[in-house]
């Protein structure tokens, strides 16, 4: 079966409390799509933390000692560092513009995941198609930002149960951010939360085409469909944030991001 991903159209903009599954349900509707087993849903981790509330207005954030020395640093907002550092289990690196971490849910990132772009406040119920959120009074967009979900393995197992109970089918859900990468330019799709499919395939032990047997080849089969699935979703306005996959080469089985985490021990890059 060939691999294709679809991007459900329509996904309205996500306020908090919103039920992901239940839109997504709509939405695929909406793009005909009937859900079979093994049939894999790629959300955006963005939708996921403006659903659960993980909007913080700047405006309300009192820095830190440190927050204002690494500030100085990195020559980033004050408010902003604060954040990053609550966010964080250790800063690794620092230049002008961005701090790299060891961000609390154990992945290596900049700026802890915190997002500014296509974050707004949050919308009141029912006003998702209402005036531009620039023109109501006394709001700021600038002022808001969205930290990452806080357990992102939960809120794929959630969404994936209540997808599996209106379906009656057996599906995967993972959910994706843009991360760079330390040796290579460029942002791409990364898994950081992840429920009923693997993260990593360890082919070691497979015989290749010539009968060598593969000596380290693990796979991260879970980020190669993240990066995949985020090019379909695009990055700046095309408002895609779910996928649809269809012929996942692998079986599906339980998983979580802990499978796609190197050891510190083994990190070349710390």
């Amino acid at each position: 079966m060939p691999l294709t991903l679809t991007p459900l159209p329509s996904i309205p903009l996500i306020r908090p409390g919103d039920n992901l599954a239940g839109i997504i349900l709509a939405e695929l509707r909406t793009a005909h799509i009937a859900l079979k087993d093994n049939d894999i849903l790629v959300i955006t981790s963005k939708i996921v933390s403006k659903a659960e509330g993980r909007l913080v207005n700047l405006t309300v954030i009192k820095p830190s000692k440190e927050a204002v020395e690494l500030a100085t640093r990195s020559a980033r907002d004050t408010r902003m560092v604060e954040l990053i550092l609550q966010e964080s289990r250790e800063v690794l690196r620092v230049r002008p513009g961005t701090i790299i971490v060891e961000h609390r849910l154990g992945f290596v990132c900049a700026n802890a995941g915190i997002d500014h772009s296509n974050v707004s406040p949050p919308l009141p119920p029912g006003e998702g198609t209402g005036p531009a959120l620039s023109e109501v009074e006394g709001v700021r967009a600038d002022d808001w930002v969205l930290l990452l979900p806080e357990d992102p393995d939960r809120s794929a197992a959630e969404i994936r149960h209540k997808l599996e109970a209106a379906s009656g089918v057996r599906l995967g859900v993972m959910i994706i951010d843009s991360h760079g990468r330390a040796w290579r330019l460029g942002t791409v799709g990364m898994t950081i939360g992840l429920s009923g499919l693997p993260g990593v395939v360890d082919e070691r032990g497979w015989q290749d085409l010539f009968g060598y047997t593969l000596q380290i080849t693990v796979v991260g089969v879970a980020d190669e469909l993240a990066a995949a699935a985020s090019l379909v979703m695009g990055q700046a306005a095309e408002a895609t944030p779910v996928v649809h996959v269809r012929g996942f080469p692998y079986p599906l089985r339980e998983g979580s991001l802990g499978e796609l985490l190197r050891p510190k021990e083994q990190d070349m890059f710390r």
